[in-house]
């Protein structure tokens, strides 16, 4: 017999998706029958009935305006569930990896925002049971999972982007935002994605296949057992980790790695690693669907780095499993390009740029799916950057631009339409001539001092000397050499506000260019309206290839 639960997502305090269909959930004894009412304190708003089948019922509620203090009441036979304190506003979904994890009581602004009892967000957030194996731990576990208010303790826990996001929805559309976390450092988004979109295309089953070939012949219990014994070893290291950390200010990865040994993450393939693919859609997003909401803010791509020339086609077939299950092909989808980062000790490796280049043909060629150009937030030597409220704001004003059209403002970051190469007759120079998109107000440099430093540093690290005539633009010949080039920004007299001409004395017949091609370095190009231009190249066909990747380092810093 299938007992009479609720989804776990469905709590006190949560929030419904306003004006749409709402989806309730959860399950019972097949043909049971399931009546759910949503009323305020004076009136009812809805109701609605069903039979579970195969054991899982679903009632739809019709669409409701915004509201505070609503009751959901749900009841199966004699026995009835009910939640109180609902508000009926907007829902988002935050995904990815520990940048969308990265907590608020972490970032840079959490003093601000913990500690001044005038912040009053209207947000609240419930997080995903974050359990990578559906154990007897995992079913107790997620009934513990409740959506919080900003009067909970616990909101020093949740996604900073998420929270700084859903901050700025809730000022601009002044209703409650609900954001679901659903994320986990460290991993790739092949984790998240149902096994038949990762299947059907032979390099995206190189995934799955590499996940099969390490555990052959090995038992279910046999993968648990190893996987058990990993955690309890990678912990005693972790501790000592931490420790080194706080002891050693300023100790440097591979020293760490000579004291206590080499890092044991992300620990053996096995069933139950959650960085294994199919394993965070099973034990994560699919216990919330199909949850009511209006879109996907997204963090991600640094865990697909090993496989730059795939992730286009990898995150784009998410992006379609979702949707598809939400039985909306149309669900907004707010995305970050990876910004600016490298390790100091690292070459530069340039597998970032490949995964930029992918995020903005995403954005490029799939209906509502927005890019977030993140380049100038990074961080030097962390791959989490602490400052989050630039970014979650950031991809807000994209959500109220293209999602709710109440803002007629420039969200994008000017991005490259198209690009022109001129021969000069009388200097026998030639230059390439760039024109953007979303860059009507023109540009403006930045200085970058400081990040061009760290820049300097890392490259005389491996031996390298950045060239004096620096500028972060690049030209190449037909023989796809790269030299830097001298760029003229559009003054909207001589040349349109939109366009920056580049040329070099190096490159007598310009055929490529391209715009901080690198993994890490100054970010010093602007729209006027304080966005930074995108990374591009001009052409694929310019023989450029990433190198190996960089090593593995800890997924958080305690």
């Amino acid at each position: 017999m299938t007992d009479f639960t609720v989804a776990a997502v469905f709590s006190n305090n949560c929030v419904l998706q306003r004006n749409k269909n709402i989806s309730i959930f959860g399950t019972a004894e097949s043909n049971s029958d399931i009546v759910v009412t949503l009323s305020t304190k004076n009136d009812e708003l809805a109701t609605n009935s069903s039979k579970a089948i195969n054991g899982r019922w679903l009632v739809q509620l019709p669409p409701q305006v915004a509201q505070q203090d609503c009751k959901l009441k749900i009841t199966c036979e004699n026995k009835t569930i009910e939640f109180t304190n609902i508000a009926i506003g907007e829902v988002w979904l935050a995904g990815g990896q520990s940048n969308m994890e990265f907590e608020l009581q972490n970032c840079t602004e959490a003093a601000e925002e913990l500690n001044n009892p005038e912040v009053n967000p209207n947000v609240r957030f419930y997080y995903t049971n974050k359990i990578g194996w559906k154990d007897d731990a995992f079913y107790e576990a997620e009934k513990n999972t409740c959506w919080q208010t900003w009067d909970s303790e616990w909101k020093k826990s949740w996604s900073a982007v998420g929270y700084f996001f859903g901050k700025q929805l809730s000022q601009d559309l002044d209703v409650t935002v609900g954001i679901i976390g659903c994320n986990w450092g460290g991993t790739s988004a092949s984790a998240w994605m149902r096994k038949e979109y990762l299947e059907v295309d032979s390099e995206l089953k190189t995934y799955l296949d590499e996940q099969e070939e390490a555990t052959k012949g090995k038992s279910i219990q046999q993968q648990l057992d190893e996987y058990d014994a990993y955690v309890k070893a990678n912990d005693e290291w972790q501790e000592k980790c931490n420790e080194l950390y706080r002891t050693v200010p300023g100790i440097e990865w591979d020293e760490i790695q000579q004291r206590i040994g080499p890092t044991l993450w992300p620990g053996p393939k096995s069933c139950k690693n959650p960085y294994r693919p199919t394993g965070l859609y099973d034990c994560m997003l699919s216990r919330i669907l199909p949850y009511t909401l209006n879109g996907f803010i997204w963090y991600q791509g640094e865990s697909d780095d090993h496989k730059p020339a795939m992730y286009y086609k990898l995150f784009s077939r998410m992006i379609d499993n979702w949707r598809t299950d939400w039985q909306d092909n149309s669900l907004p989808f707010i995305f970050v390009q990876l910004p600016a980062h490298r390790y100091k000790q690292d070459k530069d490796f340039k597998h970032w740029c490949f995964i930029r280049e992918a995020q903005e043909k995403v954005h490029r060629t799939i209906k509502n799916a927005w890019m977030t150009c993140a380049l100038d937030l990074g961080q030097y030597n962390d791959i989490h950057p602490k400052a989050k409220r630039t970014l979650g704001q950031r991809m807000a004003k994209i959500a109220l631009s293209k999602v709710y059209e109440v803002s007629s403002n420039t969200a994008i970051s000017p991005i490259l339409a198209y690009s022109i190469a001129q021969n000069d007759c009388c200097t026998k120079n030639g230059k390439m001539i760039l024109t953007f998109e979303n860059a009507e107000q023109g540009f403006e440099v930045r200085a970058d001092e400081e990040e061009f430093n760290y820049y300097k540093q890392m490259e005389e690290n491996q031996n390298n000397t950045v060239p004096a005539d620096f500028t972060g633009f690049e030209v190449a010949g037909t023989d796809g050499n790269y030299y830097p080039a001298k760029f003229t920004l559009g003054d909207g007299v001589s040349a349109p506000k939109n366009t920056i001409v580049l040329c070099s004395e190096k490159v007598a017949s310009p055929v490529f260019a391209r715009y901080a091609w690198f993994n890490y370095g100054p970010v010093t190009i602007f729209c006027k309206n304080g966005l930074p231009l995108a990374p591009f190249r001009t052409s694929s066909n310019d023989s450029a290839a990433a190198s190996e990747h960089a090593a593995i380092q800890q997924i958080m810093e305690v």
